[in-house]
């Protein structure tokens, strides 16, 4: 049995634009606090799962400079790459593969998952044969993706991502031999109209994580306050 690698895409503010679609309603520097506590919600999530699974976590980083900088010191780091999102996320999924037999790429942007999803998600991958996990996102697209398979470079590149469609165009690239487990669909934050519907989501969790906790603060705090950090 493999074990299973999985890794959560970020930026870091300062070196890259940071969830630039809240901008015009909550501002840069809200937007680049929300997206550090929302990051270290989900890796709150992961740690409970790698307790719970042959699974190891690490922060997917944009920029090369961030690896000696103050924010992603809670878990290892992998190099995304160049190029667009397929192709930095084609190279992390072979990091990931290379290293552990199986691999899962992970958003920052829900935070209201739970451990459960993702321990579900890493023994899927662990057994024989070729398997895909996805979770999709209520626009469109997904959260997540993992795969115990390389696959061909077109199967990332030949989609537009944030669309639509995304989801439905990235499942059409697979091998139909890959056979696939459908994970929960969640809301993710892409605009401030998101933010509400994930608290309430959070609200919901019957054990959330402290890091969980916080963020669910700070997004309450923002919706009271028009759009307003603390």
């Amino acid at each position: 049995m493999s074990s299973v690698g999985l890794a959560i895409f970020v930026k870091t503010p300062g070196l890259s634009p940071v969830k630039t679609r809240l901008w015009p309603r909550i501002g840069q520097r809200c937007a680049e606090v929300f997206h550090l506590a929302s990051a270290e919600a989900v890796a709150s999530v992961a740690s409970q799962a790698e307790a719970q699974s042959a699974m190891r976590a690490y922060w997917a980083v944009a920029e090369r400079p961030a690896f000696d900088g103050d924010h992603w010191k809670t878990l290892p780091k992998l190099g995304q790459g160049e190029g667009g999102l397929g192709e930095r996320m084609r190279e992390v999924h072979k990091q990931l593969l290379d290293r552990h037999g199986a691999a899962i790429l992970l958003g920052a942007d829900t935070p209201q998952l739970d451990a459960s999803c993702l321990v579900r998600a890493s023994l899927w991958l662990q057994e024989a044969g070729a398997r895909a996990v996805m979770g999709r996102s209520e626009d469109g697209g997904f959260w997540l993706f993992g795969s115990n398979r390389l696959l061909p470079e077109r199967a990332w590149t030949d989609v537009v991502y944030s669309a639509p469609t995304t989801a439905e165009k990235f499942l059409s690239g697979l091998d139909t031999a890959i056979d696939c487990l459908a994970l929960e669909t969640l809301h993710d934050v892409d605009v401030y109209e998101d933010i509400e519907p994930v608290v309430d989501a959070l609200d919901r969790l019957a054990m959330p994580t402290d890091a969980q906790c916080r963020l669910r603060t700070l997004m309450r705090h923002v919706l009271v306050n028009d759009g307003v950090c603390p």
